[in-house]
C-alpha cells in the first residue's frame, strides 16, 4: 500500500486504496458517502417490527471517504485570496522539486525538461480552478499547515460524484 503524503506539511492526504488516475500534473482521487458510527451485530434473529422503526442510530453519520480517511479540514477561499496562496504554495513547491531533480542522476537538459512540465501542468490547473472557482470546496490536511497543500473537491460531469484533485508534484508516495 502506499501513503500519499504532502511534501510541504507531511499531512498524510490519501492512500492508493482509493485508485488515484494520474490526469495531467495532478492525481484525481474518486469518493463516495460512506457511514460511520454504527456497530452493528448480528445476532441471526430477525428484527422485530419495532426495531425495524430503528433504522439509523443516532450516533451514525455521513462522511466523504476521503475526507474522513485523511482527516481532511474544509477552508475557505475567495478567488483573491486563492490566487495569492497558489503563487506562495508553488514557489515553495518549485523549490522542492528543483532540490529533488538537483538530487537526480540525469542531464541538464532533462532536469529542465521535467521542470517546464510540473510549472506548465500546475499552470493549467489553476488556470481550470480559476476559471471553475465557484465548482470547488478546499480542504488542508490535518495540521491545517497554511503553507501545505490545499486539495480540491469538485463534482464529475453526473453532478453527483465527488473527487479530489491533488498536485502530483506537491506529493510525496511512501510505502506502508
Amino acid at each position: 500500500m502506499q501513503i500519499f503524503i504532502d511534501k510541504v506539511s507531511g499531512d498524510e492526504l490519501f492512500s492508493d486504496a482509493f485508485k488515484p488516475k494520474l490526469v495531467g500534473a495532478a492525481y484525481e482521487v474518486d469518493c463516495k458517502m460512506i457511514t460511520i458510527g454504527v456497530d452493528e451485530i448480528n445476532t441471526g434473529a430477525n428484527a422485530s417490527a419495532e426495531d425495524a422503526a430503528e433504522q439509523l442510530d443516532d450516533s451514525a453519520k455521513q462522511v466523504n471517504d476521503v475526507i474522513h480517511s485523511g482527516r481532511l479540514r474544509q477552508t475557505n477561499f475567495s478567488k483573491k485570496t486563492y490566487g495569492t496562496y497558489i503563487k506562495g504554495y508553488l514557489k515553495t513547491l518549485i523549490k522542492i522539486v528543483d532540490e529533488e531533480l538537483q538530487k537526480e542522476d540525469i542531464t541538464e537538459e532533462e532536469k529542465a525538461k521535467r521542470m517546464k512540465a510540473f510549472k506548465d501542468g500546475a499552470q493549467a490547473l489553476v488556470k481550470q480552478v480559476l476559471a471553475n472557482f465557484k465548482d470547488y470546496e478546499f480542504y488542508t490536511g490535518e495540521s491545517c499547515d497554511p503553507e501545505g497543500m490545499v486539495a480540491l473537491l469538485n463534482y464529475r460531469e453526473d453532478g453527483v460524484t465527488p473527487y479530489f484533485t491533488f498536485l502530483k508534484d506537491g506529493l510525496k508516495e511512501t510505502k506502508v
